[in-house]
């Protein structure tokens, strides 16, 4: 079944309602069979791109994830990139901020983790989480020892994104293609995974008494995404909000994305020189007697 990324990507200053885009659509597969087989051939895609963006050595890729609670993110990342090869690919999961962190700007943490040439990166939560939770709980800012000045009225958000666009163009202008996921659930299947987890014994480290804490305030985040997808999707670091109440789906549309992603750098393998050919071929020629 096709699928076409066009659906799930946000336009470059589209005002977005997030209750007009879907949490749930159509199964992009027949059965869990189908899914298996489609994810298994974007898989085999995705490893032979990734030896090719190893190897030409010109680009990177950053994937960003964010979601709500138990929005999908970690199996995502896990079933999406277990056909890469590791050692080209580094996960970065970004939590409560350090006293060193904290002790910089809010890019400098994942700065120091952006992926180098040639090398896959993914952000489990990432910088964005400054203009998400800190909007939503603005008392996390007052321990960031900003100066009172800047804590004044809706600027701060401003400068912030603008930051995180500046930044993301630089990337661009650098070789690193960034793309954003925004894993969009709905309110009544986070209820539903909070029990799944509470009820699974092998599922409760999953669960925090907090993730409660954060459900109250759906709303308020619903509003900051908003604002974060509206003024940060571009055309050179795109946001996708992939609906995700269905797993499986959410998989197969975020593979498919980083799979036309690849396909569309302009990589080659390093060419050969005629030199060099003649030198593995006299080499060759030894191995052979």
């Amino acid at each position: 079944m096709k699928i076409d990324i066009k659906t799930f990507r946000v336009r470059e200053g589209e005002a977005v309602k997030l209750k007009k885009w879907p949490t749930k659509i159509k199964p992009l597969y027949k059965s869990k069979d189908d899914y298996k087989d489609i994810l298994a051939e974007h898989l085999k895609d995705l490893q032979a791109s990734q030896n090719l963006l190893y190897a030409d050595n010109r680009y990177s890729l950053l994937l960003i994830f964010q979601s709500m609670d138990a929005g999908g993110k970690d199996g995502a990342i896990k079933h999406v990139m277990s056909g890469v090869n590791p050692e080209g690919c580094q996960v970065f999961s970004f939590k409560q901020p350090s006293a060193t962190e904290l002790a910089h700007d809010f890019l400098w943490r994942t700065t120091c983790c952006l992926p180098a040439r040639g090398h896959i990166g993914i952000f489990n939560r990432s910088y964005y989480e400054e203009v998400l939770i800190a909007r939503v709980h603005p008392e996390i800012l007052q321990a960031e020892g900003l100066p009172a000045e800047l804590l004044e009225g809706k600027k701060l958000w401003e400068h912030r994104f603008r930051s995180i666009n500046d930044l993301e163009k630089h990337l661009y202008s650098n070789g690193t293609r960034v793309l954003k996921f925004f894993l969009h659930l709905s309110k009544e299947e986070q209820r539903r995974r909070f029990l799944e987890r509470i009820d699974n014994p092998e599922k409760n480290w999953k669960f925090s008494p907090a993730d409660l804490t954060e459900r109250k305030f759906w709303k308020e985040y619903m509003q900051a995404y908003e604002a974060c997808l509206d003024a940060t999707s571009s055309d050179h670091a795109p946001w996708f909000v992939v609906p995700a109440d269905d797993k499986i789906n959410a998989r197969l549309i975020i593979s498919k994305i980083v799979l036309e992603t690849l396909k569309g750098l302009k990589m080659n393998y390093p060419e050969t020189s005629k030199a060099r050919r003649k030198e593995l071929l006299a080499i060759r020629k030894q191995l052979a007697k």
